[in-house]
């Protein structure tokens, strides 16, 4: 039998060539597109299942109430690892890191700056991380260790066994290689590419062993059979005995980390699961768009098989053995269409792979991939084929045969139409989303930030190049393309240190406000271009400013009448700083939200960021060398590696640009494939009016006339599309937006540009086909009925 369906569906598709080609490109397409969305999927949903225990690793997260609202954090005091496995049952292992960050490694006169954390020994058994030399539980066990991934270790060593020798680490303190561990997938919240011990560093600032500092990442590891409610029963309130902490502990599962890594008021609230939620989503209906393109084209062939059937019929062929002929006809054309498929998938996904930012790989002849290229092919085979089996399947063979006209049935017909009806539906909305998906991400960009971004860089210091500062300073102004520079804790777009642990005269003891400080140097204020509302900046002379702060207008808010030139704040410590300066709100961390209350120091020492701002309309390129040359002169044995502060606020839009980019090329693919179908539906109903289109054409109907007539259904259909679709997309659009705090207006004319756009798209389809009718000999037309 499926020799049979074989050999007929083959002369099916050489007799009927066009048509077959459109059938199996709109399958084709249908399925490459979901099937790299399908590939993104299962890549997001496999996060960290590189570590063998990722069902009983945990982070600890911590609930904190400010002003009412609850906030949650990730970092934790660093007393805490030490403890956890004595004190709570369940808990077999518990490590700490630092964040994530670069270090300057040397090796002779090779110099290069790799990205790791410093971390408690724990961490090996709890990862499981696979070795290629060493040993793990020997790896950090002296002070000055370190354990690198394979690629670090090709980099400075290149195939000579690394173990035993030695790196320095910020040009300072060598540091031998104990261990030399796989490089991590991809798909792994950890980047690190070195660890080193959390010994060598937990001692040198005393607040390191505060359980009042949060600053470290604590992970656990469950025994296999442990409650996870009642260690967090346990976990509440962990911190009230330890530093009369409100502060409430809980787990947060690596299975989470990647997709529901989104709290509000303390609650888990999505995250990135809602994209995969979406594309997945988008992915089923691409495939469903195409099905119903083959359902149309399929249904516009059925005159040309319509005395097929009914020789068939009048054979003795059964109609449950035509329907299983042409459902069989349908799979295989499926599978032929897969093929085709799995060929655009290898020709689309490299530029896939840039667009999404990943390392996707599709092998066929993986059973998991065969298994679901089987079973794509057979669903929409099934689902494609069903009603075009069915109907075909209905016709009368003695009609057939005398030659009388098939009259299709209204039932048939409204099924048509709701089909393309259903396409347009998607297509409008996929458009009007792109579209406002757009419009949120400029909106934003485009707001005040309360700092000038553009020619603006940073520099992550290392060792002592914050110490070098002052001789910096002084040479890159002299190079002429450089306006100023300031040294901070952190770039210009993030403030890593918080607490609610200020005070005033006046302060309203029930509020306790979640204040944001920074260290910065004297230039701060005017290389980040900010505004200052009132008062001055601090002295060139940091010394003189030692006991002198800026706050921003919305700190000075929550201070009420004290919030002036001159009031006073005390921090923990109860050490008073004078207002020196109020500067004009700015944004960092969230640039959705509002400004929230900030506060600068003036102490430079220490600091960790170098930002540096060039005059305007300097040459870039020429600036940069000028630059660099001077960090290398004045700062010898670190590299000149800088960050333009535009770029890095872009990449905080990254999500929403895919978001948006992807929506676009969808809505494309769905446009295409809704109107390879609209151009099958066209000829069929110019198939069937052929006799009509004859005789207007003879009492004097013009082309135009014509090619009106048989467009005007069809542009009906795209207009009932245009009314169910807009509600739908402004009820998902205004639910998406709900989420922004600071979010664009939907305005109407957006769903006018949409519903014309279809519409025009539409015509262009479906007029090639009725001018081709009206163009068409009417006596041959009416001689051929």
């Amino acid at each position: 039998m499926i020799k049979n369906y074989i050999k007929t569906t083959l002369r099916s598709l050489l007799k009927n060539r066009s048509y077959s080609f459109l059938n199996i490109a709109g399958l084709a397409i249908g399925i490459a597109c979901a099937s790299l969305i399908f590939l993104w999927v299962q890549d997001e949903l496999s996060y960290n299942h590189n570590f063998e225990k990722h069902d009983r690793l945990y982070t600890i997260y911590e609930n904190q109430t400010y002003n009412g609202k609850v906030s949650t954090f990730h970092a934790t005091p660093g007393p805490m690892a030490k403890v956890l496995k004595a004190e709570i049952p369940g808990i077999k292992t518990a490590a700490k890191m630092d964040g994530e960050g670069d270090q300057l490694f040397a090796l002779g006169d090779k110099t290069i700056t790799e990205k790791g954390r410093y971390t408690d020994p724990e961490i090996f058994s709890e990862l499981n991380l696979p070795f290629i030399s060493g040993k793990p539980e020997n790896a950090l066990q002296q002070v000055h260790s370190v354990a690198i991934n394979e690629t670090m270790a090709k980099k400075f060593f290149g195939d000579t066994d690394p173990m035993g020798k030695t790196l320095k680490m910020n040009n300072d303190q060598e540091y031998t290689v104990t261990g030399v561990f796989k490089d991590l997938p991809k798909n792994s919240t950890f980047k690190f590419q070195w660890l080193a011990p959390m010994a060598a560093i937990d001692h040198k600032q005393p607040w390191m062993d505060m359980w009042g500092a949060n600053w470290a990442r604590t992970f656990v590891e469950l025994q296999p059979n442990a409650d996870v409610a009642a260690i967090n029963k346990q976990l509440k309130h962990f911190l009230a005995g330890k530093s009369k902490s409100s502060t409430e502990c809980f787990l947060f599962a690596m299975n989470d980390w990647n997709l529901h890594d989104s709290f509000t008021n303390g609650k888990m609230d999505g995250g990135r699961i809602q994209y995969v939620k979406l594309f997945s989503f988008i992915a089923w209906i691409i495939l469903l768009i195409a099905c119903i393109n083959f359902m149309n084209l399929s249904t516009a062939r059925s005159e040309q098989r319509a005395k097929e059937v009914g020789v068939r019929k009048v054979m003795g062929a059964g109609k449950g053995k035509l329907i299983g002929q042409f459902i069989g006809e349908a799979v295989i054309m499926s599978f032929i269409s897969v093929l085709v498929a799995v060929g655009l998938i290898y020709l689309a996904l490299p530029s896939f792979n840039n667009l999404v930012q990943k390392e996707l790989s599709v092998n066929i002849f993986e059973p998991l991939h065969l298994i679901y290229l089987f079973i794509i092919s057979l669903i929409t085979g099934l689902l494609a084929g069903s009603y075009p089996a069915f109907y075909l399947s209905s016709f009368n063979p003695i009609s057939v045969l005398k030659n009388i006209k098939i009259k299709s049935s209204s039932g048939s017909g409204f099924i048509r139409q709701s089909l393309v009806v259903i396409q347009f539906s998607v297509s409008i909305i996929l458009i009007i989303g792109t579209v406002i998906i757009y419009q949120q991400i400029q909106h934003v960009k485009s707001r005040e930030l309360g700092f000038a971004k553009s020619d603006l860089i940073y520099i992550n210091l290392q060792g002592k190049q914050a110490d070098l500062f002052t001789g910096v300073h002084h040479d890159l102004e002299q190079t002429g393309v450089v306006e100023d520079a300031a040294l901070s804790d952190d770039p210009a777009l993030q403030i890593n240190s918080n607490t609610d642990n200020y005070s005033w005269d006046g302060k309203d003891p029930g509020k306790n406000p979640l204040i944001s400080w920074e260290d910065v140097s004297p230039q701060f204020i005017s290389t980040m271009g900010m505004k200052l509302a009132t008062g001055r900046s601090f002295y060139t002379n940091a010394a003189l400013d030692s006991n002198s702060v800026i706050i921003n207008e919305a700190f000075a808010k929550q201070m009420g009448r004290e919030g002036r030139i001159g009031g006073i704040v005390r921090d923990g410590g109860k050490k008073a700083f004078t207002i020196i300066g109020i500067v004009k709100d700015y944004l960092y961390n969230d640039m959705y939200g509002s400004a929230q209350p900030s506060l600068l120091y003036c102490h430079p020492a220490g600091t960790r960021t170098l930002s540096i701002r060039f005059k305007p309309g300097v040459n870039l390129q020429d600036a940069l060398i000028k630059t660099g040359a001077v960090i290398k002169a004045d700062t010898p044995g670190y590299p000149f590696e800088y960050q333009f502060v535009d770029n890095d606020f872009d990449e905080l839009f990254k999500t929403e640009t895919l978001t948006g980019t992807l929506a676009g090329v969808f809505a494309s693919l769905a446009i295409f494939i809704s109107c390879l179908g609209l151009f099958g539906l066209a000829a069929y109903t110019a198939e069937r009016r052929i006799r009509e289109i004859g005789i207007r054409k003879v009492l004097g109907a013009s082309v135009s006339g014509l090619a009106g007539l048989l467009s005007k259904d069809f542009l009906k259909l795209v207009g009932l599309s245009c009314i169910i679709a807009f509600p739908i997309a402004w009820w998902f659009i205004n639910n998406w937006l709900q989420s922004y705090q600071y979010r664009v207006t939907i305005n109407w004319w957006i769903f006018l540009i949409a519903g014309l756009t279809a519409m025009l798209i539409a015509l262009a389809t479906v007029s090639f086909q009725a001018i081709k009718a009206a163009l068409m000999n009417p006596v041959r037309s009416l001689r051929s009925e």
